[in-house]
């Protein structure tokens, strides 16, 4: 007598009750109210690997309906974050995201339900030509830009060691520069439309929250044309000077052309 493996033995039960139930041509719904809470984990697995998934949301959500206090309740949840965000419903993903970090605060996985609430805001409505051209993205809204920096942040706060800790942190630099980026575009917009305290407000406001990104010198830039407009001659001379002990080299000072960069300067570091 032949005895098989046991993950062998496993896969062949479910599979026959796969059959069964398709044979009896039950919905994904009627069959998620018969299996035990191992087979609907295992669904919703083989939903996953399969790219299936909506059906992957429905078994995940009839284990924690049907079995809400078991062995694969925990990671049913965090994998049910990862099946809605897969599935293009980035709220209900940080919702559950949310909700296992309250439940599970102590899982040792929790570290990644904050680095994928980053993550998913990170790629938020991000269309093609943005991942083509992502300067325009500092033109944009900023407040899932915000809530990712946050989410990723407060992974690193907590977790410094996470396996996740590093791209994390890759990610907050990406972010920064480019939340910089776009306080300096309206900084830059209001020095062309002569609203020259408006200007400075939100140059001063680079320099002293987004400290050693690419966009400090160019809002430097923003308050000594500024100051000059409003004829503020000593301001404007002591802002130069701090640009010149700073950034010695910048176009401004030199009297070139500033230096656009090209398409190669703004590829997006991150498929």
């Amino acid at each position: 007598m032949t005895i098989l493996p046991k993950q062998l033995r496993n896969a062949l039960v479910l599979l026959t009750t796969v059959v069964l139930l398709a044979g009896c041509g039950m919905s994904p719904e009627e069959r998620a109210e018969t299996l035990s809470a191992k087979d609907l984990y295992d669904q919703a697995n083989l939903s996953m690997k399969a790219g299936q998934y909506d059906t992957a949301v429905k078994y995940y959500k009839r284990l924690q309906a049907r079995f809400p206090f078991g062995p694969y309740t925990a990671q049913g949840l965090i994998e049910l974050a990862y099946a809605h965000w897969k599935a293009h419903q980035p709220e209900e993903a940080i919702a559950v995201a949310d909700r296992f970090i309250r439940e599970h605060p102590t899982h040792p996985h929790v570290d990644y339900a904050y680095y994928l609430k980053g993550l998913i805001n990170f790629q938020r409505q991000l269309s093609i030509a943005e991942r083509l051209f992502p300067n325009e993205r500092s033109t944009r809204d900023q407040t899932h830009a915000r809530q990712a920096f946050l989410a990723f942040q407060e992974l690193i706060n907590k977790y410094p060691d996470s396996p996740y800790a590093a791209d994390s942190r890759q990610r907050m630099i990406h972010l920064r520069n480019n939340m910089a980026q776009h306080e300096l575009n309206i900084a830059q917009y209001y020095l062309g439309r002569g609203a020259y305290v408006a200007a400075i407000n939100r140059a001063q406001k680079i320099v002293q929250t987004y400290e050693e990104t690419p966009s400090v010198p160019d809002a430097l830039v923003v308050m000594a044309k500024a100051y000059d407009a409003m004829d503020m001659k000593d301001m404007a001379q002591d802002t130069r000077r701090v640009l010149e002990f700073n950034y010695p080299d910048n176009p401004y000072l030199t009297g070139e052309d500033k230096d656009k960069g090209g398409l190669l300067s703004w590829l997006w570091p991150f498929g």
